[in-house]
């Protein structure tokens, strides 16, 4: 084999993404399942009750199939970050044997019959630590995903799996190929008076990246792109303006060829049966059943309790935002349009704190941002991170230079070394602009998972990645980031670091491989060191003189931090409570009616009055919608995780926030121990004791209310 004849197989650290061109994808992929299938048959032979090892059963097992996973994160990481129609016209080509293969695993009689076998031999009993869970984790694994089922209801699972994939893949394509269909061309600003210089140059760059306008006659575009978008909600005087966008932004998975409605339904009657198949009343039931809430009940319990003791507040931000406004415009109806929230909220905000999201932007260029956090985060965790020289080649031409490739001339290269010993402990790319090939939001992924040294045996360093849709750079600027942009910076890295710091030798236990009520505790942390002085004083510099940022414009920032912190959390508690109730209730619920209006009937008492009513964000819901499982059933781990993050940070800030003591405490606790003990013991390990709630309700200022 040449050593570009299958680049997706190719064994290399440094990925070389020039050569991952998708006509390779179809042979190499398949090449991948024949083999993982191989190795799977092995272990599928008779054997020996006696000559079972933890080596050559659950260990063969975890190796059977990592080239495979490996090649198909490839092409799935591509399918986020240069999509294209020949790559989903292959990645749609495998999936379904992709799928097919992995839910197979857990079916397989005779692989269950091996596993059984050694989970009751005498080597097994006697496990402890990491080995002992990890046995119990696949036991249970294979358990939850039907391994004693009868045969006809493991071929049912199996057509169900698959579907699961084929739909949910059709549901993110129409969400990023409505995304791309609409746009608005303004010839000129007469429209975009209320709009910072910093968003109008962002609306030039979308039209200049489609050849329209110059620097003396420039035109703006606006595009669905949340960057781009939501300022114009955001500041745009012209009314008109902004119903023609928003009326532009619920048009993503809505209606024409790309309506999600009926998949969503879909979706909703295949999880349904998934769940029933494996003896689970419902969806949310089955997903939950090992994660920290337990089951659906509890986690909407959860979610009810949080929002009641948030209601009071909610009622109040509202009426005082209704107040504000009709002061200003006294012959107002007194019923928001939903295009005209943000603006006056916006206003709000100013009038009251003296604070415009715009003053702070000068101070978060996007470069002393990244610096900054990488320099901080080093003195607390213990590791160093350098940037390594990178290169971009088109796909199928080979680059020009030494360098490690990257996907995108944009994106960036770092190594994470241990401050101890210099030990690489992982390396990671960074993308953080919008694209059209590129999906929305923002996120964290593995590509290799490591493993400590042990046995002799060196060091294996992790590779992993963070993407972003952040605000770009303009003509004459850096990007300059909004403070929620650099909290979804800091965010999105701390999921990173629970990944690279992982210390877990066995892989499947190792970094973000946790319960998702969990796994946002190590991001939502890290957003909290945005907020203070002694932190941001490491990249809050105004990005022309150097400055840090003054004490006078810092302490408006955070007078606003609580801002409608009732409605922010709200909308987050309405989230969770829709995702809850669409995987706990009935498919034919939202079979026989109007989505929308079912949706809003959930969701009473949850949402601001408007005058006119929204479409439900589901259909444009990657999240609960884009895969097989994501957050389905579990978006409330946001808010879960807050409690945890809120409560978890008192440590930090009771030590002075930069405290190495604590950071160090939390990566040998948390960070670096991954799925290797229940989630709820590590908390207790880290903390002393179980979390309070009242720390997030403290933090959120939604306390002493009295109505």
């Amino acid at each position: 084999m040449s050593q570009t004849s299958h680049p997706f197989l190719e064994d290399e650290f440094h990925i070389r993404w020039s050569t991952l061109v998708p006509t390779a994808i179809q042979e190499d992929i398949q090449l991948a399942l024949d083999e993982a299938q191989k190795r799977l048959d092995v272990l599928c032979e008779e054997f020996d009750p006696a000559a079972l090892t933890f080596e050559n059963t659950l260990l063969a097992l975890e190796t059977a199939t990592e080239d495979l996973s490996r090649a198909w994160g490839l092409v799935g990481h591509l399918d986020s970050v240069r999509n294209s129609d020949e790559l989903r016209e292959a990645y749609n080509a495998m999936l379904p044997k992709v799928t097919q293969f992995y839910s197979r695993i857990p079916l397989n009689d005779a692989l269950w019959k091996r596993i059984k076998a050694y989970s009751e031999s005498e080597e097994a009993k006697s496990l402890s630590g990491v080995r002992a869970r990890y046995l119990d984790e696949t036991v249970k694994d294979f358990v939850r995903s039907g391994a004693d089922l009868p045969e006809d209801k493991k071929n049912r699972l199996e057509e169900v799996q698959s579907g699961l994939a084929r739909v949910t893949q059709k549901f993110s394509e129409n969400v990023l190929d409505s995304t791309n269909a609409w746009d608005l061309i303004l010839e000129d600003d007469s429209r975009l008076a209320g709009l910072p210089e910093t968003a109008k140059a962002v609306l030039q760059a979308e039209a200049k990246a489609k050849g329209l306008g110059t620097e003396d006659a420039p035109v703006y575009r606006i595009t669905l792109k949340a960057p781009v978008y939501f300022p114009v909600l955001e500041y745009a005087d012209d009314a008109s303006l902004r119903e023609e966008v928003w009326r532009g932004s619920i048009t993503v998975g809505n209606g024409g060829d790309y309506d999600n409605s009926d998949l969503i339904r879909e979706i909703l009657q295949l999880r349904r049966e998934k769940a029933e198949i494996l003896g689970k009343a419902n969806f949310a039931d089955q997903v939950l059943e090992e994660r920290m809430a337990g089951d659906g009940k509890t986690a909407l319990h959860f979610v009810e309790d949080l929002a009641e003791k948030t209601k009071p507040f909610f009622a109040r931000e509202v009426e005082e935002l209704k107040a504000f406004r009709l002061k200003q415009e006294p012959e107002w109806s007194g019923v928001f349009e939903p295009w005209d929230v943000a603006y006056w909220a916006e206003k709000l905000r100013k009038a009251q704190y003296d604070f415009d999201e715009e003053e702070v932007r000068p101070y978060f260029a996007i470069g002393n941002v990244i610096e900054g956090m990488f320099r901080l985060t080093e003195q607390i965790f213990g590791f160093k991170i350098v940037e390594v020289d990178s290169v971009f080649a088109k796909p199928g031409e080979t680059p020009d230079k030494e360098g490690v490739e990257v996907w995108h001339p944009e994106v960036k290269f770092y190594e994470l070394r241990d401050e101890a010993n210099g030990d690489l402990l992982g390396s990671f790319y960074a993308d953080w602009h919008p694209r059209d090939e590129k999906r929305g939001g923002a996120w964290m992924n593995y590509l290799r998972t490591g493993s400590p040294p042990e046995d002799g045996n060196p060091r294996v360093p992790h590779l992993g990645l963070i993407c972003g849709n952040l605000t770009p750079s303009s003509a004459n600027k850096p990007a300059l980031l909004t403070h929620s942009e650099v909290e979804t910076v800091f965010h999105e890295f701390g999921h990173l670091l629970h990944h690279l710091l992982g210390e877990v030798e066995i892989k499947s236990l190792n970094g973000v491989n946790v319960v998702w009520d969990f796994v946002e505790l190590p991001s939502q942390i890290m957003e909290n060191f945005c907020w203070s002085r002694v932190s941001l004083d490491f990249f809050a510099k105004h990005y022309q003189t150097g400055e840090p940022i003054p004490d006078a414009l810092l302490n408006k920032m955070l007078g606003a931090r609580n801002f409608q912190s009732a409605m922010v959390q709200m909308r987050q508690l309405t989230f969770g409570k829709m995702d809850l109730e669409m995987h706990l209730r009935s498919p034919e619920d939202f079979t026989d009616r109007d989505l929308d209006s079912i949706v809003r009937e959930l969701l009473d008492g949850y949402l601001m009055p408007l005058a006119t009513n929204p479409p439900t964000m589901a259909r444009r819901f990657t999240h609960l919608f884009a895969s097989a499982t994501g957050y389905a059933a579990g978006y409330y781990s946001y808010k879960w995780a807050e409690v945890l993050d809120a409560d978890a940070f008192t440590k930090f800030a009771g030590a002075g926030v930069l405290s190495p003591e604590v950071g160090k405490e939390f990566r040998a606790k948390i960070l670096s121990r991954g799925n290797s003990r229940e989630a709820g013991e590590l908390f207790r390990d880290f903390m002393g004791r179980d979390p309070d709630l009242n720390a997030l309700l403290e933090r959120s200022g939604l306390v002493g209310y009295e109505s």
